[in-house]
């Protein structure tokens, strides 16, 4: 395997609006990233990954981009994102921006020319279809609820929207939009930006014709993912954005790939695919879904081990020695790892933060810190619909309980407690003051309420708190290959309750145990006398003997 710097590396996630205000407006901006960089480098983490900072109209929280070369104004301008990243590559850190091509915003220039005419030369942009028998063009269900398409009385068309109505697709089979991409990328590439988590990449390539999706259930929309997902030209569109702009920079390239299985992942990503470095895969968290289909994600079952185990276990074998894995719990899209995953009760938040940080990080692939992670922030539960924010999660509730009446109120109130965005979004706990640090003004989302319990000022005082046991994984990592290259075994699959599995690698191996439970229990794996324990989450080593959330790591 030809080694890469992106393959030791760790990255540390910022969603800006909520990571630090500077200017008591009480969203969070450039230049509390810029204050709080001491803090980031201390962690240890190589890379900076910064959610959308471009202006826009702000429908998905900026998911839906009106300018692609400016620079959103309550984050701050272009003269400060240029003293971030100028700070952040003096402390020796890289930035990764987000691409989001896919779609634009409706206030961008190019569709506010696509909808004046349907001979404009921005028509072909974006997807429009004529309407059939005085309905949609197809069956298609948006993400966010309701039809992919959208009528426009001008010109008596439908534009197609994957997620909000404000969010038009732009047309990828264009060569035009392709060219207009690829300046764009150069335009921060050139700035000195280090790579791009691209956002949705696999949904470019829709399918030919644009069919009814199946829909067995009968509902009144269909899901659109096999009609979006991985379709027969996303090679093509990759590998050309590969040929022009990405192998012309030493630069770190992740593809956000809803439904992509191993297989799909190694035409993209393969060591010698020549597209992207890695791929975000979602097996791992989108497991528990409702027995109806038509609830999607939403739900509040805890998850099967072994299904996890498998989820993860899957793709850490298809990629070894052919591509490269990225390594996650949460992110701006998925709800707290330790409320889902682990424990989050007073008693075992800790425990369980640092196992599943362990069972995480020990593996191959390149891990993804979310900010607050680190410190072991949980959900923020939620109890009234008006706390919410995210347009995902109140169209959802609309769609399920007034519309389709799948659930009554207090059920999908449950349900977006566990799994609403808005749970990640909620502002980064400082300290224990008021709104925790993060801001003097009204904050955008509402604090979780544990501040004062869980905050970075009080962890770093704390030599075993979460954020310094982060800190020792990240700096584990930089020091083995063991760790970063090492193939991968996993060990008794059908245990519910113990996440076992080895790492080898030029005759040493590494021994990853993590007990998923609360209860205290036995397993027996066989480790030579020479071994040493290289992280553990409990100060004394009782061998057989598992408690708690007990995660300890073994080298031999």
């Amino acid at each position: 395997m030809k080694k890469k710097w992106w393959q030791r590396a760790v990255v540390y996630q910022v969603y800006p609006r909520s990571f630090q205000d500077s200017n008591g407006d009480g969203v969070g901006d450039l230049r509390g990233v810029l204050q709080r960089l001491p803090y980031i480098k201390k962690l240890g983490v190589d890379v900076i990954w910064l959610n959308p900072i471009y202006k826009s109209p702000d429908k998905d929280n900026g998911y839906d981009i009106s300018d692609y070369r400016s620079i959103q104004p309550k984050f701050g301008d272009m003269k400060v994102f240029d003293q971030l990243l100028a700070e952040m590559h003096r402390l020796g850190m890289k930035i990764v921006m987000d691409l989001v091509v896919n779609h634009t915003s409706d206030q961008h220039e190019w569709f506010k020319q696509s909808r004046l005419s349907r001979d404009n030369p921005y028509r072909n942009f974006y997807i429009w279809r004529d309407g059939k028998n005085g309905h949609a063009p197809n069956n298609w269900g948006s993400y966010f609820g309701g039809s992919t398409w959208e009528y426009d009385k001008k010109t008596e068309q439908y534009y197609l929207h994957l997620f909000a109505k404000g969010q038009p697709d732009l047309n990828w089979e264009n060569p035009a939009v392709r060219e207009q991409v690829w300046k764009l990328m150069r335009f921060w590439l050139n700035k000195g930006v280090d790579g791009f988590r691209m956002d949705v990449i696999n949904f470019l390539s829709k399918a030919a014709g644009l069919p009814d999706a199946p829909n067995p259930e009968n509902s009144e929309y269909a899901n659109v993912e096999p009609m979006v997902a991985d379709g027969l030209k996303l090679n093509d569109y990759l590998h050309e954005m590969n040929e022009k702009v990405l192998s012309h920079y030493d630069v770190m390239s992740v593809g956000e790939m809803p439904s992509s299985t191993p297989k799909d992942a190694l035409q993209y990503t393969g060591l010698d695919a020549h597209e992207l470095n890695m791929v975000f895969q979602f097996d791992h968290v989108t497991l528990a879904l409702n027995d109806d289909p038509r609830l999607g994600k939403w739900n509040d079952q805890p998850i099967k081990l072994v299904d996890l185990k498998k989820a993860l276990s899957k793709w850490q074998v298809a990629l070894d020695g052919k591509g490269w894995n990225s390594l996650y719990w949460n992110n701006h899209d998925r709800a707290r790892a330790v409320s889902r995953f682990g424990n989050d009760s007073p008693q075992y938040r800790e425990l369980s933060a640092k196992m599943l940080a362990t069972t995480l990080h020990m593996m191959q692939g390149t891990p993804y810190i979310y900010q607050g992670e680190e410190l072991g922030m949980t959900n923020a539960y939620f109890n009234r619909l008006e706390e919410y924010k995210d347009i995902e999660s109140i169209e959802a509730y609309h769609q399920i309980v007034d519309h389709e009446k799948i659930v009554d109120h207090d059920t999908m109130m449950r349900y977006l407690a566990m799994e609403s965005r808005d749970n990640a979004r909620t502002p980064m706990q400082w300290d224990d003051s008021i709104n925790a640090g993060f801001t003097t003004g009204k904050p955008w989302l509402k604090l979780n309420k544990n501040y004062h319990e869980i905050n970075a000022k009080a962890e770093l005082k704390d030599q075993q708190s979460v954020f310094y046991y982060y800190q020792k994984l990240i700096n584990l990592r930089h020091q083995s290959d063991l760790i970063v290259y090492g193939n991968y075994v996993e060990l008794n699959p059908d245990d519910n309750e113990v996440f076992a599995y080895k790492r080898e690698y030029q005759g040493q191996v590494l021994l990853v145990i993590s007990n998923f439970t609360s209860k205290q229990i036995s397993r027996h794996f066989e480790v030579p006398t020479t071994k040493s324990r290289l992280i553990a989450n409990y100060d004394d080593d009782q061998g057989d003997r598992l408690r708690p959330y007990e995660t300890k790591v073994y080298a031999y």
